[in-house]
């Protein structure tokens, strides 16, 4: 089976009010079916053997699902692979002897904790602010008590598929979150049952979104490639759209 080596520039920083800097480790020979946390372990194991502190990143289900990985990897959120998170990123996507730079995301709302990991409670507080639906409680309603066009089913679908991991903000050069903010608002406004609050929803979590320090969307696109889930810029013209309604026509 064929080997790869690889030259790894990594972030080091200890704690948030301490100066980062890159630090070089060179793997020795790695299957390509690793995955690319897989190679992080391997890589912290050698240092832990060595009496040295393993590199901090975030992780969990390590399936492409949960979101809490990220990183960027030589000036790309996630890695090079379209539509693919970190954790499912394998190393057969590189070449023997490549030199990769692993940075933590970027943005003012997102404080860098230790190494690769990053405070993104940010985008939990924007949901608090309205991305959810108030329900009643009693018997479950009957599914097809409401008949939903397959289209609209099918854009709200898409939207709700945002693991939330960030990778919008930090592949945007405004730091903008207005793609995840606007597949949660989409999801939510195409469906019957986020009708009551739609205007309220708009309002809150834009206003919540501009308090945090996010930036604007300058249309740049970048957030839409580097979402794992592949979610559409169309959110952000429809977010844009439930905003202005919520200011200028908030009885309709």
């Amino acid at each position: 089976m064929n080997r790869i080596r690889l030259t790894l520039k990594i972030w080091r920083q200890p704690r948030p009010d301490t100066a980062g800097r890159l630090e070089t480790f060179e793997t020795g020979p790695l299957s390509p079916d690793l995955s690319f946390l897989e190679m992080l372990d391997v890589v912290n194991e050698q240092l832990t053997l060595s009496g040295q502190e393993p590199i901090a990143f975030d992780h969990d289900c390590r399936e492409g699902i949960c979101g809490a990985c990220g990183a960027v990897v030589n000036g790309q959120a996630h890695g090079p692979e379209k539509a693919t998170t970190l954790c499912q990123l394998h190393l057969r996507h590189f070449q023997d002897g490549d030199t990769l730079v692993i940075e933590p995301f970027r943005a003012r709302a997102f404080r860098v904790h230790k190494d690769l990991i990053v405070d993104r409670n940010s985008l939990e507080v924007m949901l608090i602010e309205g991305g959810y639906v108030s329900v009643n409680i009693g018997g479950a309603p009957d599914g097809n008590a409401i008949p939903i066009p397959r289209q609209t089913a099918e854009q709200a679908l898409d939207a709700a598929a945002c693991i939330g991991c960030g990778a919008c903000v930090a592949a945007c050069p405004n730091a903008s979150a207005m793609l995840f903010v606007g597949a949660k608002i989409s999801h939510l406004a195409l469906l019957p049952q986020g009708d009551p609050e739609r205007t309220r929803r708009a309002l809150a979590m834009v206003r919540r979104m501009d308090e945090l320090g996010f930036g604007n969307c300058g249309n740049h696109g970048e957030c839409e490639a580097a979402c794992p889930k592949s979610i559409s810029i169309g959110n952000i013209a429809r977010l844009n759209r439930e905003f202005f309604r919520a200011v200028f026509r908030p009885d309709e």
